[in-house]
């Protein structure tokens, strides 16, 4: 049964006692449930009913609205953006940079508690650089006094520079990760606005076009890495992550490891590939990743986006052209090939058909069908 009617939990700190925020638009039933739990109040700062943060309360309300309601807890139930990935968390380049006079580190604190949430490496240089670029945006003022009208100021700015809504988005969560997590004040800045998520459509490229970019690479090894990502869907993070284990030849699969929300899942791999890569590897001797750098270190993600994008502009491409770019079309090519779209969710590592049927949008056989008007 749908249920038309949804409340969002949220987290609030009211007079330093963790609360359950009750937010639903006015429905009369909803209202007339929500006074049957047990101390609840009304809050005029946060237009929402509260109820004390306890294990209890939290299963009273799951119990009182089954079948009535839908309990939203996105905001509540907190999401990490851990990785379980074999790597070290590394925050010495923080302290390695030149200390411009009167700029300002990010503070000891939220390093610490990103370490301690066992954040991604990337993720902690996303975060600290956005939270510095806030911190020194009030240069000379305590971050600890600051308020919503300074951040909603803040925002404005970068909207006035042309950031980007990811780039907006980005410094929100850096912000809100130090008030909110590092200071323990889940609700100081509670009802920030974001940027609304634009629904662009993905950028696919034709089959000719692709396999023109392969046949342009400058070097074996650059090939490989174009061939991979097109041909196994690849995003770039899991193409570098990629060891010489996560290549089953015998099954003709590849293994995709800590891949994003932290899940394994497998991928196809090409004949053609595989025979590109065992010749790849009797001229460079990778010794852990496939892909790696002079010094046998891991391949940097900056050198990867160099060789797709330089390659596709030596391939006459007009248009520019990522990593990504190669995983919207091969999920694009499958699609229009006539493969369930279930099985490219898996390839993908998507967790809902849903996120995949964007494709069906860019696909050419959703339009094949379709008599143009100036035709008939």
């Amino acid at each position: 049964m749908a249920l038309n009617l949804h409340i969002t939990l949220k987290h609030l700190l009211i007079d330093d006692v963790p609360q359950i925020g009750l937010k639903f638009y006015a429905n009369s039933t909803v209202e007339i449930l929500i006074k049957e739990l047990e101390d609840v109040k009304w809050s005029k700062e946060f237009t929402m009913f509260y109820i004390r943060n306890t294990k209890a309360n939290l299963d009273a309300i799951f119990k009182l609205f089954k079948g009535v309601a839908w309990i939203d807890t996105k905001y509540f139930f907190e999401k990490t953006r851990a990785k379980n990935l074999d790597e070290t968390f590394d925050s010495s380049w923080v302290y390695k940079r030149n200390r411009h006079e009167n700029y300002k580190f990010c503070p000891e604190s939220y390093l610490q508690k990103l370490e301690l949430k066992k954040y991604a490496n990337n993720t902690v240089k996303t975060y600290v650089s956005c939270f510095e670029s806030f911190i020194n945006y009030y240069n000379d003022q305590d971050i600890n006094t600051l308020d919503e009208n300074d951040i909603r100021n803040y925002l404005e700015y970068l909207i006035k520079t042309e950031r980007s809504d990811s780039y907006i988005n980005q410094a929100v969560n850096s912000i809100k990760f130090y008030y909110e997590t590092v200071l323990g004040l889940p609700n100081r800045f509670y009802s920030i606005e974001r940027p609304r998520k634009s629904k662009k459509l993905p950028v696919v490229l034709s089959k000719p076009e692709v396999l023109s970019i392969i046949s342009n690479a400058n070097n074996l090894k650059h090939k490989c890495i174009i061939s991979l990502l097109y041909s196994a869907g690849l995003r770039r993070s899991e193409l570098l992550n990629l060891k010489l284990t996560d290549i089953e030849s015998k099954r003709m699969l590849i293994k995709v490891r800590d891949a994003k929300g932290n899940k394994d899942r497998y991928t196809i791999l090409s004949e053609k590939v595989l025979e590109d890569l065992r010749e790849y590897y009797k001229q460079y001797r990778p010794t852990n990743y496939l892909f790696e750098g002079q010094n046998k270190e891991q391949y940097s993600a900056n050198s990867v986006g160099k060789v797709v994008s330089n390659t596709a502009k030596q391939a006459g491409i007009k248009i520019p052209v990522t990593a990504h770019t190669l995983r919207h079309s091969f999920a694009t090519h499958l699609l229009e090939a006539g493969t369930d779209i279930r099985y490219i969710q898996l390839l993908l590592g998507h967790n809902s058909t849903k996120t995949t049927e964007i494709y069906t949008h860019v696909a050419q056989n959703s339009f094949s069908s379709i008599k143009n008007p100036l035709d008939l």
